[in-house]
């Protein structure tokens, strides 16, 4: 959410409130979330203890970080998925946290590779569920030395962020950078953009229209404001989920006045200022990017994972902001018109979309929080 239109949009009386404790909670950052990018990379010796020390700073849905790893085995990661992070409502069949399991192994490979480790992966060995995900491994990662060869990518891990913030109306986007975005993608999904004025106008509406039904849709608005971490206390205690840390947001949590019950309530003004504050978002895109699989196993899902953060690393290498705005493309009933609509729009062939984002130059923001390491070992 963008943290400045909040301010403006919440009334002078809060801003006020606002201004007047801010000395008091300007230094509330969430210290203990947000060390797992300093300590990345830098406190483990063990390799694989490093390569899953870059892996848990992977993009995924809601920031559920979603994934458990045993290291009982010499040489071997083997990856689970922790079925209490799923996202039943907006992602009833773990498409989009699939998504995100691949962007985590796509991670732990090019970490690896910087220690000089190939790493070898076996998706889904004892097979899987297509209507859901289950206790069984999701990969097994097989570390071999001396074989790893470093991807220049790698180099802009630290600084890719999902960028949440308005983007600069008045820069657009070349059609050579979406090409050299869309070029990153190596494990054969399909990556397509277009930042005409044509396709921005379209895809700004269904992209906005498909938000409006997650926003307005009772339970799937609330599994979002149930991940709702508002203020330091909440995001150190819990460093997952939706955060909403700093001074504003330590001050309205301090006042009552931002509470997840205000925030689910269509009825009050909060419920309001907070909705045109994301709208106001798919408002400023100067692009689209767009990714598709012929198919839609699980083995598919994770391919567009891996291609994914590797679409993130080139974005970020290039200064480009990327959101992803997949609403039109989740599986729940009340969003089918809309899922159908970006389908005959972008897919081709019977592909299935896999993610779709907006593109444009933005502000420089922070680092979303994470669970330390070790607490995703079992």
């Amino acid at each position: 959410m963008n943290r400045r239109k909040f301010l403006a949009l919440s009334g002078g009386g809060i801003i006020l409130a606002a201004t007047a404790t801010v000395g008091t909670i300007a230094s509330r950052t969430p210290a203990t979330a947000l060390a797992p990018w300093d300590r990345a990379g830098s406190m483990y010796d063990e390799p694989r203890m490093r390569a899953l020390s870059y892996a848990i700073l992977a993009p995924n849905p809601h920031n559920r970080q979603p994934w458990l790893v045993d290291l009982s085995e010499p040489d071997r990661v083997v990856l689970r998925v922790d079925t209490n992070r799923l996202l039943p409502d907006t992602d009833p069949f773990n498409r989009q946290i699939t998504v995100g399991l691949g962007c985590f192994l796509e991670l732990l490979v090019m970490a690896a590779a910087q220690d000089g480790f190939a790493v070898d992966l076996d998706v889904f060995p004892q097979g899987s569920d297509e209507m859901a995900l289950d206790g069984r491994p999701v990969a097994i990662a097989t570390f071999r030395a001396g074989a790893g060869r470093p991807d220049p990518l790698f180099a802009h891990v630290m600084a890719r962020r999902s960028n949440k913030e308005p983007f600069d109306t008045t820069r657009p986007i070349a059609p050579d950078t979406i090409a050299q975005i869309a070029g990153a993608a190596i494990y054969g999904s399909r990556v397509a953009g277009d930042a005409s004025q044509g396709s921005i106008t379209t895809l700004r509406q269904l992209t906005t229209d498909a938000m409006i039904v997650e926003i307005d849709t009772p339970h799937t608005f609330k599994e979002s404001v149930d991940l709702f971490r508002i203020g330091k206390a909440e995001v150190e205690a819990n460093p997952d989920g939706i955060d909403f840390s700093g001074p504003l947001f330590e001050t309205l949590g301090a006042f009552g006045l931002m509470t997840r019950e205000a925030m689910a309530d269509p009825t009050t003004s909060m419920f309001a200022q907070g909705k045109a504050v994301v709208l106001a978002n798919t408002e400023t895109a100067m692009g689209h990017l767009w990714q598709a699989t012929s198919g839609n196993t699980r083995a598919d899902q994770i391919i567009a994972g891996r291609d994914w953060l590797r679409l993130n690393l080139a974005a970020t290498a290039l200064g480009v902001g990327m959101q992803p705005l997949s609403q039109a493309l989740q599986e729940f009933p009340e969003m089918a018109l809309h899922y159908e609509a970006a389908h005959a729009m972008l897919a081709q062939d019977g592909e299935t979309l896999q993610m779709l984002c907006r593109l444009g130059y933005g502000p420089t923001i922070a680092p979303s929080p994470r669970w330390p390491l070790e607490a995703k070992l079992i």
